[in-house]
């Protein structure tokens, strides 16, 4: 005999599935990686504090 299953839960599981589904394809689709982001981070400080180092006052 099959195992009695909640239809609420089943459709809750499906659509979370579905959803990182899409997510995984906009990620590899729009996203940068964990690299490219702190190396952009890194270079805006950097860029910050040369300008914040060489104002008059």
């Amino acid at each position: 005999m099959d195992k009695i299953v909640n239809l609420n839960k089943f459709r809750k599981r499906q659509k979370r599935a579905s959803a990182e589904r899409s997510a995984a394809e906009n990620r590899v689709k729009f996203g940068r990686d964990k690299s490219e982001i702190s190396r952009t981070r890194a270079r805006t400080e950097r860029a910050a504090k040369n300008l914040d180092d060489h104002r008059r006052e």
